[in-house]
């Protein structure tokens, strides 16, 4: 079995990548099966969360220790606030609108990086990733047409501001990677998400069922996070991409089997375009570049 310089098998990196996907595509459920607002939601999740990768961080050494929060400056916070306020609209989204709906838009995110990263650092994108990024608003365009004037819109309206937020973050970490962003993206964006909880909300005011709840939603969220950071060590990034798109047909699925959720048919026509898209795209960069 073939290793990588990390010294993990490919194996191992697909197969920790995959538990990521599926430990983020619970999100959804989560979100909906607690009966607290937004901000209790994200001050759990946030604390939990915190706690978690900080554990983790500190058992594996580097990101936790003082001189990187040190080192983070302008960048890291930037990238930590917009990642916060990604996770807002995230949350809000879930709870105004069908997860699938999320799961789609958000499956959009890496060609709305494309865009910021042309309006920002001038980097222009490929061809390919031009006709990616038009079907997959095609896709959007398709799943959202329909839903004007109902609740649900005001949910694909928070789905879009999230995956715009979260396009504002990768772009961050890339144009900045020197300085520590797993640590920004991790415990400094979860902490300020304790902040806003605190600020917004009554936290402590939830049941033991949906504190329960919460706390597997903090632990499933770290357990991704963690899971794709050392996957990502084994493979390549477009194979992460393309084996953590997995997560977009899982969502709904969820949803389907715990929430009894079932997509409109405009979710399914639009999804279908988006997830056919995706899976395209990636397999081509796959094949384009050497392993």
């Amino acid at each position: 079995m073939e290793k990588t310089v990390s010294g993990m098998t490919e194996q191992t990196g697909r197969l920790l990548v995959i538990g990521s996907a599926v430990a983020w595509s619970t999100a959804g459920v989560f979100t909906k099966g607690v009966e607290v607002d937004v901000w209790a939601v994200l001050f759990w999740r946030g604390l939990i969360a915190a706690v978690f990768m900080l554990a983790y961080l500190a058992w594996r050494g580097g990101d936790s220790h003082p001189r990187a929060w040190r080192r983070l400056g302008w960048p890291g916070l930037a990238a930590a606030t917009a990642g916060s306020a990604g996770t807002v609209c995230f949350i809000a989204a879930f709870k105004n609108t069908d997860v699938a709906n999320v799961a789609i838009i958000y499956a959009t995110a890496p060609f709305a990086a494309a865009a910021v990263a042309w309006l920002w650092m001038r980097e222009k994108p490929a061809a390919a990733t031009l006709v990616a990024a038009g079907l997959c608003v095609v896709g959007v365009l398709v799943m959202v047409g329909g839903l004007v004037g109902s609740a649900n819109l005001t949910g694909d309206l928070f789905a879009m501001g999230m995956t715009l937020l979260m396009a504002v973050m990768i772009v961050i970490i890339r144009r900045y990677p020197d300085h520590p962003m797993t640590l920004a993206v991790g415990p400094l964006s979860c902490l300020q998400l304790v902040a806003v909880g605190w600020i917004m909300g009554a936290p402590f005011d939830v049941s033991a069922m949906d504190l329960w709840l919460l706390l597997g939603f903090g632990l499933s969220h770290s357990v991704a996070t963690i899971l794709l950071a050392e996957g990502v060590r084994g493979i390549t990034v477009s194979e992460a991409g393309l084996l953590g798109s997995l997560e977009v047909p899982l969502v709904p699925v969820w949803g389907w089997l715990i929430l009894a959720e079932v997509p409109r048919m405009m979710t399914f026509v639009g999804g279908a375009v988006v997830l056919a898209t995706l899976v395209w795209y990636l397999a081509r960069e796959m094949r384009s570049r050497p392993s």
